[in-house]
């Protein structure tokens, strides 16, 4: 359960299946860029134009974004009608890269708009490619410990490696797991510990996958779980505290629900505050993904008034996700002092229970995570799915924060 965000990509209006299926999807004059690519570009500073040829619906939903980037959006089907649709929108001595949902339609336009002598590249897989992109972030650097922040930017998703003295712990992992496996031999860590704040509703966690994988130990809150699932974990509820590496380096984990009844934040040397879904920089979790959003947004007030109400302003909070890229900082990084937050919203500032929860479960009314139910249950180890459908399911932006600001 996240940050607010959509679903699966609609099929496009007209008739391109044959489009996706060896048309122009073989068309090798077109230059293909793949996301991988893109993303380094993003993060390199580049100045990026894309046209993203998929219906306004789907584009204003979910598309690529970036302090860096600027996108037009144009759907594909007006290039069916006009082949000249893009030319009072697209400036000619600019490279364009041409973005639809699985990269078939992108390249048909990528075509006219190179026989028309623009430089066009075309991003290979779509918007089903950008789903999957990773990136990761130093977030601090001491003696005895490395935090780095994963993000997801297609999905508004954040996960976190610590390592320290051999170590390392994972922090709401993804499903792709060899991401923290690449990353730990990088940094010359054993995962030893894997942690989810609680069970996600918009992408398939990547915890149990990479536990198997490495043997490290798997931490979750079982109230979370209702029952009985496949795989082995160590229950939070269990545990008042996580040591690995250095004994200086301590997880404290904290019971935050609200978001979830099993919700948890976990409190790093006292100066970090891994929040999962339960406060965001820029809004709280939503409660109401449940179907009971009174009943937990009451949870969720007593979290916020009574677990957190010691923990001080200059703790960094370090959340599960992100709605806007207006959240990322200067520095690559989604993440805010308690104190400024605390000072920036609204519902935070309103003392009074009634009218947090008030605040609180009118702000939740809103569009639910794509697939939302199915995810869970995945994240249960109630259902089992193979690659294409988890790809298929986690398609699409999240929506499990509350915004509200003063």
């Amino acid at each position: 359960m996240e940050p607010l965000l959509s679903l699966t990509l609609p099929m496009m209006r007209t008739q391109p299946s044959h489009f996706e299926q060896g048309g122009w999807m073989n068309n090798m004059s077109i230059p293909l860029i793949t996301a991988e690519e893109l993303r380094q570009r993003i993060k390199d500073g580049d100045s990026i134009l894309i046209l993203d040829v998929r219906n306004e619906e789907d584009y204003t939903d979910w598309k690529i974004e970036g302090g860096n980037v600027e996108s037009v959006n144009i759907p594909y089907f007006e290039f069916l009608d006009d082949e000249n649709a893009a030319d009072d929108r697209l400036a000619e001595n600019t490279e364009v890269i041409t973005v639809c949902a699985k990269g078939g339609s992108s390249q048909y336009v990528a075509e006219i708009l190179q026989n028309k002598g623009y430089k066009v590249k075309s991003l290979e897989g779509g918007m089903k490619a950008w789903s999957q992109v990773y990136d990761d972030t130093l977030v601090f650097k001491g003696n005895r410990m490395k935090l780095f922040q994963v993000i997801r930017p297609a999905k508004g998703c954040l996960s976190y490696l610590i390592a320290s003295n051999g170590e390392g712990t994972v922090v709401d992992p993804g499903r792709h797991i060899d991401v923290y496996l690449e990353m730990a031999q990088r940094e010359n860590v054993q995962i030893t510990h894997i942690l989810d704040s609680h069970v996600h509703a918009d992408h398939i966690s990547g915890g149990p996958a990479l536990s198997e994988k490495t043997g490290a130990i798997y931490y979750i809150n079982t109230s979370d779980l209702q029952g009985n699932p496949p795989f082995s974990y160590k229950p939070l509820e269990k545990t008042n505290h996580i040591s690995f590496g250095d004994v200086e380096v301590e997880v404290l984990a904290l019971q935050t629900p609200g978001h979830t009844p099993g919700s948890v934040s976990f409190l790093i040397n006292k100066k970090f505050l891994l929040s999962g879904d339960t406060i965001f920089v820029g809004g709280l979790g939503r409660p109401d993904l449940g179907g009971k959003a009174q009943e937990w947004a009451e949870m969720l007030y007593k979290t916020v008034f009574n677990q957190i109400k010691n923990l001080p302003d200059d703790v960094l909070v370090l959340p599960a996700h992100y709605a806007d890229i207006s959240e990322i900082n200067e520095h690559g990084i989604v993440g805010a002092q308690l104190g400024e937050i605390r000072s920036s919203n609204q519902a935070m500032q309103t003392k009074e229970q009634k009218a947090f929860t008030e605040i609180v479960s009118s702000a939740a009314a809103t569009e639910t995570p794509p697939n939302f139910e199915t995810i869970v249950a995945i994240n249960r180890g109630e259902k089992q799915v193979d690659e294409a459908e988890a790809t298929e399911l986690e398609i699409g932006p999240n929506r499990c924060a509350v915004h509200h600001h003063g």
